[in-house]
């Protein structure tokens, strides 16, 4: 059973950002704010701090692919960047304490790397016309609000989850 309850968990977050992407854009006044939930990404950022590396990126990679092919136009921007940013994350956990606060607070500042980035790409490519004021403003921030949200309700689940799996694997070893 623990050996499925990642990949579980992975597919159904996986399937519950749509369902979270139906509440935005919000207006409030006459600003539009653009929350983007980043569930599958969090949970890629717990998986690297208290699993295995390959786990993350294989995840990253699995998921990053299927992000591409269901919600944006742009095949492998996402497949290439849930690894790269996991990866990131294997090393920034190495430098500091693994600590839930800690790792939480690492998933925001990754998921505002993110968003910089496939700003950026967007830009770049010329597939967003937006400035990067009206970006920080009506996007990032307000995801990064969102998600921080997400991060204070499932984390605590997330990192006894995975705890629970290495815990386990380790007995299995022994």
């Amino acid at each position: 059973m623990i050996r499925s309850i990642i990949p579980l968990m992975v597919t159904v977050l996986f399937f519950m950002e749509p369902v979270f992407s139906l509440f935005s854009p919000i207006t409030f006044g006459d600003e539009l704010f653009t929350l983007v939930p980043r569930f599958v990404f969090i949970f890629l950022i717990f998986i690297a701090a208290y699993g295995r590396k390959k786990d993350a990126i294989v995840y990253g990679i699995i998921f990053g692919l299927l992000y591409d092919i269901f919600y944006i136009d742009i095949i492998g921007l996402y497949a290439v960047l849930y690894p790269i940013i996991s990866l990131i994350a294997v090393w920034v956990i190495r430098l500091i304490h693994r600590h839930i606060v800690t790792v939480g607070l690492l998933a925001l500042l990754l998921i505002a790397f993110l968003e910089f980035l496939s700003y950026g790409f967007a830009s770049l490519i010329s597939l967003t016309t937006i400035s990067f004021q009206e970006f920080a403003k009506g996007r990032l921030i307000p995801t990064i609000i969102a998600n921080s949200l997400f991060v204070m309700m499932f984390g605590w689940f997330f990192n006894k989850v995975l705890e629970e799996k290495v815990i386990r694997r380790l007995n299995d070893m022994m």
